[in-house]
């Protein structure tokens, strides 16, 4: 008897604690209905146009890129290859990744592979002609 008591008691005081629900309106449930939002007056991708601090009429002056010169690597001279007894011309480098377009010891293989590889049987023994390349 003491437990349903208890249990009407707590039911009661449960109500009257809570407030009472109520039905959403209109403004609360179709959000997506809304007519859209003004667009913004300016474009949001685009950095805004520069403004002097004082209002004054000075503009930005932006000062022009200097060129530098391009440095073209000398050709190295025509290659002997003793198991033909040729002499087999170097192909002109690309640009080097060294300082200023020098070419570099790793530029220096890859040439050297490749023209091995152009020249084909008149470079003869290939890791002979790409060694005596590199060490030239």
């Amino acid at each position: 008897m003491r437990h349903i008591i208890f249990t009407v008691m707590l039911a009661i005081g449960v109500g009257c604690i809570t407030p009472p629900a109520h039905a959403q309106s209109d403004d609360e449930r179709y959000t997506i209905m809304r007519p859209e939002k003004p667009e913004p007056k300016y474009e949001p991708w685009l950095a805004p146009k520069y403004k002097s601090p004082r209002g004054t009429p000075q503009h930005v002056v932006i000062p022009q890129p200097s060129s530098v010169p391009q440095v073209r690597p000398a050709v190295p001279p025509p290659l002997y290859v003793p198991q033909s007894g040729q002499l087999l011309p170097n192909l002109p480098s690309v640009s080097g990744s060294g300082p200023r377009g020098a070419e570099t010891s790793q530029d220096r293989a890859v040439r050297c592979a490749h023209q091995a590889g152009v020249y084909g049987a008149a470079a003869g023994d290939r890791n002979a002609y790409v060694g005596s390349c590199i060490n030239q």
